[in-house]
């Protein structure tokens, strides 16, 4: 169910980039009509979702720098909100200083931390998909114990 609502989400974030941040303008900045975002930034809420998506249909093995790019965003928003936001905003908005947050900022970081962890560790079940299928698309033999 997490899993389906995570790739959800990651369509949403594919589709509608400007909506996920004008949305998290709203929730997080005291201020959000003083928001000056940068062009790029747009693109980057793009990738953050496509890593979701990917890393969720293709599996950790299968995305090796999409698991590792989501594990340590991760544990970097989990223990180290802080600095975290600072760039996040610098990088993203032409005036990082004249935005005001509210305090559940940090919290919400931390949060998205572990929404990445649980991407992470919900992308083994695509592995084990990818396991018990076959080249071909039919399920892989499995192989059957008999006791003598």
């Amino acid at each position: 169910m997490i899993r389906k609502l995570l790739l959800a989400f990651g369509v949403v974030e594919i589709v509608a980039p400007r909506q996920v941040i004008d949305a998290c303008e709203r929730i997080g900045l005291e201020n959000p009509e003083n928001a000056e975002l940068r062009p790029w930034a747009v693109e980057l809420a793009r990738l953050e979702g496509l890593l979701f998506v990917w890393l969720l249909l293709r599996g950790r093995r299968r995305s090796p720098f999409a698991s590792a790019a989501l594990t340590l965003g991760g544990l970097v928003a989990v223990f180290v909100p802080r600095p975290l936001i600072r760039f996040s905003q610098a990088f993203a908005y032409e005036n990082p200083t004249d935005l005001e947050l509210k305090p559940w900022v940090e919290p919400a970081a931390r949060l998205l931390g572990v929404v990445y962890l649980t991407v992470v560790v919900l992308s083994a079940r695509a592995d084990e998909d990818a396991s018990t299928v076959g080249a071909d698309g039919d399920a892989a033999p499995t192989r059957a114990t008999t006791r003598t």
